[in-house]
């Protein structure tokens, strides 16, 4: 039996001592809860415990079982080694699986372990299964970053001085198979539901502005240059002002139509300011338009054709417009400043 002056082995074996400690002090039962962060349920246990048994009841007992194959060094090295990546190991993709570690702890400790025994041993390391950000190799970090820091601004000022509408633009489909978020059923019966194999889809061009204004065009087949156009003009009507564009390199914001609209004149109304490549988080459409769309207004939808499709998005549409202020904070999301 270990003497009560000995510190405690964990932090848990603390808070239990602890518990007991503010008890004797004339604390009640759901003051010490407060403190420690733990249900009274819990404080109500180890009282309970150790008005029996005495507080030796509370301290902490050895775990029984096999002992670990990797000691407390090793298991403390294990993230140092991980934090390399997977690539350093001659694995193909920066991703993490659990055969991947197992191979690792193998070549680095020379201990063999179970695939399914991983997955513990990184929980007791604190590491848990996450989804990755999917980024293309091919993005210029550096250019990005002093994107938003120093282009994002001077365009900023630039279209308050030109008193030109500033937009950003940007497509993303819409399709017919639903969005599910959550749904009930009867206990360890998980739900199905049934949906159209279909890759029919609206095709939506929308542009957003720091003022909170919402612009779309919707289509039922593939966008084109002659659609980037039309969607132009609709800015310039609806503004009523000269426009700062800003939107991604797609080949139909500068191949055919578009490049004949502007040598024909429309370069005198519309400045167009192309992102850096392999930069989706820069457009606030991409970092909070859709996802609210999808997720928020339009989450657990399943439509039976395009038409209704075309009328719930108009809907969604219509109840986004209404809220200029999350309009504005998609710009936050994309970590572009409003302040001038």
């Amino acid at each position: 039996m270990r003497s009560k002056t000995l510190p405690p082995s964990d932090w848990k074996e603390w808070r239990r001592l602890r518990a007991w400690k503010l008890k004797q002090q004339g604390w009640s039962q759901h003051d010490i809860a407060v403190a420690l962060g733990v249900s009274k349920g819990a404080v109500s246990q180890w009282l309970q415990r150790a008005q029996r048994g005495g507080v030796e009841m509370l301290l902490s007992r050895p775990a029984t079982g096999h002992p670990s194959k990797l000691t407390l060094s090793q298991k403390h090295q294990l993230p140092e080694f991980l934090w390399h990546g997977a690539e350093a190991y001659g694995f193909r993709g920066e991703v993490w699986t659990c055969p991947r570690i197992a191979q690792v702890i193998e070549w680095e400790f020379g201990v063999c372990y179970h695939r399914d025994h991983v997955s513990r041993l990184l929980k007791d390391i604190g590491w848990t299964p996450q989804i990755p950000i999917t980024r293309a190799i091919q993005r210029n970090e550096a250019a990005i970053a002093r994107w938003r820091v120093e282009v994002w601004p001077q365009l900023y000022r630039q279209a308050t001085r030109e008193r030109r509408s500033l937009v950003c633009v940007d497509e993303a489909g819409f399709y017919l198979l639903p969005g599910v978020v959550r749904t009930y059923g009867p206990k360890g019966q998980t739900p199905v539901v049934d949906k159209r194999l279909t890759r029919d889809h609206l095709s939506v061009m929308a542009g957003i502005t720091p003022a909170g204004k919402l612009y779309t065009l919707v289509r039922q087949k593939a966008l084109k240059s002659t659609e980037s156009v039309v969607f132009l003009k609709h800015l310039l009507v609806q503004t009523g002002k000269k426009l700062l564009v800003i939107w991604d390199g797609s080949p139909i914001h500068r191949w055919g139509a578009v490049a004949e609209f502007l040598a024909g004149g429309g370069a005198k109304r519309i400045h167009l300011e192309v992102m850096p490549g392999y930069a989706p988080d820069l457009s606030p459409l991409d970092q909070g338009c859709w996802h609210h769309l999808k997720q928020v207004e339009m989450r657990n939808l399943s439509c039976m054709d395009l038409e209704e499709l075309h009328l719930e998005f108009h809907l969604a549409i219509g109840r986004l417009r209404e809220k200029p202020h999350l309009i504005r904070s998609f710009f936050a999301a994309a970590g572009l400043s409003l302040q001038g």
